[in-house]
């Protein structure tokens, strides 16, 4: 692969990758022919862009330099430290195949396990609680890799040493553990990763006999799909999810959540009537009493409505519906400034949406630079996710030369 094929498998035109780093569309005509070379100021930005390493990056603009008898590399050494992210990435998804394997193999029925086993098992779930609170509130969400990895390979050690002590208790420590793990992956894009964690919280939470964590570990997978735009794919996991959900706890709210997100993927499939009736069911949330959910891998409680409801009418081109939605969810507390980059940042990327669908170049920079702004304090994949779908109505907006920054701006945030 050359320059220029890298360039247009990312998204780029020359254009639109020359004004990402505020060269001229001809200098990156020259470097693609061969004619000339980016100045080493340049180079890493350019291979940010390009999601390369430099030393990928050297490879790409002279492959004809490189020796094919290469020594095999070291699989800790990289001159960016890639590699070493690299080998985090692979210890975890080792453990979390072997600690998946273990729990699969857990006997259906338990020991008669005494106190001090008991308390371990407590721990687990203590912990993850803990870990899930930990990620809802981190600022950059891969940050709380390394103690979740810790966690994986403690309950990989236990199931190591006593598989038939409590197994139901620490299957459902996985299957959740697991989950916590997929949303890791899923806010770094790493999708494939993704669906690999939900299967296995998936098959955990069915030998630990727990529909509602079985349910969440489906609705999970589902989400993988929609980014995929495999829409029909998802509502057939969400049905799934849905009958699962229906054995759960009934005080719970694990069937609300299943319903919105049925919604989200009916209104992607353009079915106006499917969408309205299961947000209406998602909305029968606010009908239960006391804890709805465990802050955990379960954390629906309709406060998201709002906000969620003006997203599914932006994607059914419902526009004055969604703009009066989205503004209101915008107004409350839990989306002021400062305290929630990732929800704040997708509400305004859908008010960025609404003002690209009109022609509004106006709305959509006043928008869409504070949602920017929210993608790169959070670190998060999730709001930068909503402004590369922005990208394809901003294509289409003109010469303005604010919408061209921003469409410049999002493919930087995008690449990098």
């Amino acid at each position: 692969m050359d320059l220029a094929e890298r360039r247009k498998m990312l998204g780029y035109s020359q254009e639109t990758f020359a004004q990402a780093l505020g060269v001229d569309r001809t200098t990156v005509g020259r470097w693609e022919r061969g004619e000339t070379q980016p100045t080493p100021e340049l180079r890493p930005k350019i291979a940010g862009l390009l999601n390369l390493s430099l030393a990928e990056l050297d490879v790409l603009l002279a492959p004809l330099q490189v020796d094919t008898q290469e020594p095999a590399a070291s699989p800790t050494a990289a001159s960016d430290g890639s590699g070493g992210i690299d080998m985090i990435r692979r210890e975890f998804l080792r453990l979390l195949a072997v600690t998946g394997a273990l729990t699969a193999l857990a006997p259906d029925t338990e020991e008669v396990a005494d106190a001090a086993d008991r308390a371990s098992v407590e721990d687990f779930h203590l912990m993850n609680c803990h870990l899930w609170q930990v990620y809802q509130l981190a600022r950059a969400k891969r940050s709380v890799t390394a103690v979740v990895q810790d966690q994986l390979t403690a309950l990989n050690e236990t199931l190591r040493s006593s598989p038939s002590r409590h197994a139901d208790g620490l299957c459902k420590a996985a299957g959740d553990l697991f989950q916590l793990a997929g949303e890791l992956a899923f806010d770094e894009n790493r999708y494939l990763d993704a669906a690999a964690a939900y299967t296995l919280a998936a098959s955990a939470s069915t030998q630990a006999h727990d529909f509602d964590l079985w349910a969440c570990a489906l609705v999970r997978h589902a989400y993988v799909d929609m980014y995929a735009h495999r829409y029909q794919e998802a509502t057939e996991t969400l049905d799934v999810a849905q009958r699962v959900a229906a054995r759960g706890d009934g005080a719970l709210s694990t069937r609300y959540w299943v319903a919105s997100v049925q919604a989200e993927a009916y209104a992607n499939l353009r079915n106006l009537d499917a969408c309205e009736r299961a947000m209406d069911e998602a909305q029968k949330v606010t009908q239960l009493s006391g804890p709805v959910h465990n802050a955990g891998w379960l954390r629906f409680d309709g406060s998201r409505l709002t906000e969620e409801r003006g997203a599914r009418y932006v994607q059914l081109g419902r526009l004055d519906l969604a703009e009066a939605a989205l503004k209101s969810a915008l107004d409350s507390t839990a989306l002021r400034r400062g305290m929630s980059f990732r929800r704040r940042g997708a509400v305004l990327a859908d008010l960025a949406m609404v003002g690209a669908k009109r022609g509004d170049a106006e709305q959509v920079v006043h928008y869409g630079k504070e949602a920017l702004r929210a993608a790169k304090a959070s670190g998060s994949g999730y709001v930068a996710r909503r402004l590369q779908t922005l990208r394809a109505d901003l294509a289409v907006m003109g010469q303005d030369r604010h919408v061209a920054e921003l469409n410049a701006e999002i493919a930087v945030l995008c690449a990098t």
